[in-house]
C-alpha cells in the first residue's frame, strides 16, 4: 500500500465520524497545550530571574552569616549574627578585591509625608551599592561617605517605593518615617525591574551607619557584597575572602560561621528549583496525556470492533497482517499529531494569556515543540498498536461472518 493512499484512507475514515475524533483528540490538546504552557513559564521565569540576578552586579561576591546551607538560603540567615563591620575593613585588604559594601536590612512599614505608606525591605548600605550593584539614580543623589560617618538621616528610594509612597508627588525633599524617625529623601534609583525580593526598586535605602545605630540598635550585618575587578578572579577571590573571615572570626573550615557565594552559584541553585518546579508541573499536566491516550485506544478498540466486516474483506482480498496494522496505526498517529500541532498553538496562546495576565515574559522554545511533536507522535504508536494488532489477528472467516 502506497504511503498516499494509506494516509487518504486513513483521514476519510476518520471524518467519517467528526465528532468522535475530535472528542478523541481534545484530550491530546488539553495535554500538549498544558505541558507548553508550563514549560514556557518556567522558561519565562528562569530567563527573568537570570536578567535580574545578572543586572543586580556582575564579579560579585555574597557573604551571609550562617554556613549550613539549605538550597540558596543559609541557615539561619536574619536570626544568626557574625558579620561587623571589622570585615569589611578585612576583605576590602584582599588584593583584586574592587569594592566591598555592608548591608543591614530590615522589613519596616514606611510612611511618607503625604500621607502613604508600604511595608517594605529598608537597606542600610554604603555609597559603593551604586556601582556594586549597576544602579542608576534617576532624580537627586544617593547619600555620601561623610553623610554614612556622621549617620545623617537620609532615604534614597527605589522607583516602586518611590510611587508607593508618593504616588505622582515629587519625593525629593519631602520626609519619610521608619521605625518612627523621620528621613530626608535625597535621591530615587532608576527602574531596575523584577521580582520584590530581589529587585532594589521596591527597597529604601539609607545610610548602613544611620540603620545601625539609629533604626536598629545593632553592630551586625546582614551581608556583605564584594565586587571583584576581574570575573576569571572570582574562584580565587572567593577563596582568598573565606581564608580571610575564617582567620578574623577564629574558625576553621569545618566550623565557619559564614557562607561565601558567587552570583553563577545563586544563579544555579535558583534554576535549578525552577526546573524542578517546571518538570513537576509539566508532569502533572502530561496526566492528560495518558487519559487522551487511553482515550484514543478506547475509540480505536471501537473502530475496529465496527470495522470487524471491512477488515474481514480487506484480508479476503489479500491485504496482509502489515498493511492492517498499518491502516490501524495510521489512524492513531493522524489523531495524536493533529491533536499536538493544535495543543501547540493552544499552548502558546494560553502562554501569551498568563504572560498578561501575571506579566511573565514566557518562552516557547523551539526544544519544547520538538518534544510536544515527538510526545504526541509516541502516544499514537504506543496506544493505537494495540488495537491495530488486534485488528490485524482477526480471523477472516470470522470477522466476514460478523455483523
Amino acid at each position: 500500500m502506497l504511503f498516499s493512499d494509506l494516509i487518504q484512507e486513513s483521514s476519510q475514515a476518520l471524518l467519517s465520524n467528526k465528532t468522535r475524533s475530535g472528542l478523541t483528540i481534545l484530550g491530546i490538546v488539553i495535554g500538549i497545550a498544558s505541558v507548553i504552557a508550563m514549560i514556557s513559564i518556567g522558561q519565562g521565569t528562569q530567563d527573568m530571574i537570570t536578567s535580574v540576578i545578572e543586572g543586580l552586579g556582575s564579579n560579585l561576591l555574597t557573604i551571609t552569616p550562617g554556613a549550613v546551607r539549605t538550597g540558596i538560603v543559609s541557615a539561619g540567615r536574619g536570626t544568626f549574627q557574625s558579620l561587623k563591620n571589622e570585615d569589611v575593613t578585612a576583605i576590602e585588604d584582599i588584593s583584586g578585591v574592587q569594592a566591598v559594601v555592608p548591608e543591614v536590612q530590615r522589613r519596616y512599614q514606611v510612611i511618607s509625608s503625604v500621607g502613604l505608606n508600604t511595608n517594605t525591605l529598608v537597606v542600610g548600605t554604603s555609597p559603593d551599592y551604586l556601582s556594586v550593584r549597576n544602579a542608576n539614580v534617576k532624580s537627586g543623589a544617593f547619600f555620601t561617605e561623610n553623610q554614612n560617618k556622621s549617620m545623617a538621616r537620609v532615604a534614597v528610594l527605589g522607583a516602586t517605593a518611590a510611587e508607593d509612597l508618593f504616588g505622582d508627588n515629587d519625593p525629593l525633599g519631602k520626609t519619610i518615617r521608619i521605625n518612627k524617625i523621620n528621613f530626608k529623601v535625597i535621591g530615587v534609583l532608576e527602574e531596575k525591574g523584577g521580582f520584590p525580593l530581589v529587585s532594589p526598586d521596591y527597597n529604601v535605602f539609607v545610610p548602613v551607619l544611620t540603620m545601625q545605630k539609629i533604626v536598629t540598635g545593632t553592630d551586625y550585618l546582614t551581608d556583605i557584597l564584594v565586587s571583584v575587578e576581574n570575573s576569571k578572579l572570582i574562584s580565587q577571590i572567593q577563596e582568598l575572602v573565606t581564608d580571610s573571615l575564617a582567620r578574623k572570626h577564629n574558625v576553621d573550615y569545618q566550623s565557619l560561621d559564614f557562607t561565601v557565594t558567587s552570583q553563577a552559584d545563586i544563579l544555579s541553585s535558583l534554576n535549578q528549583i525552577i526546573n524542578t518546579f517546571t518538570f513537576f508541573l509539566a508532569s502533572i499536566a502530561g496526566i492528560s496525556l495518558l487519559v487522551g491516550g487511553i482515550g484514543i485506544m478506547n475509540m480505536m478498540l471501537t473502530t475496529v470492533t465496527e470495522r470487524t466486516h471491512e477488515i474481514g474483506l480487506r484480508k479476503a482480498v489479500g491485504a496482509k497482517k502489515r498493511d492492517i496494522t498499518l491502516q490501524f496505526l495510521s489512524e492513531s498517529i493522524i489523531l495524536t499529531v493533529v491533536g499536538g500541532i493544535i495543543g501547540i498553538i493552544c499552548g502558546w496562546l494560553l502562554s501569551l494569556i498568563i504572560s498578561k495576565l501575571i506579566g511573565i515574559v514566557t518562552a516557547v522554545s523551539f526544544s519544547s515543540v520538538l518534544l510536544a511533536c515527538g510526545v504526541s507522535t509516541a502516544i499514537g504508536m504506543i496506544f493505537g498498536y494495540y488495537p491495530a494488532q488486534k485488528a490485524a489477528n482477526l480471523n477472516p472467516i470470522d470477522a466476514l461472518r460478523y455483523e
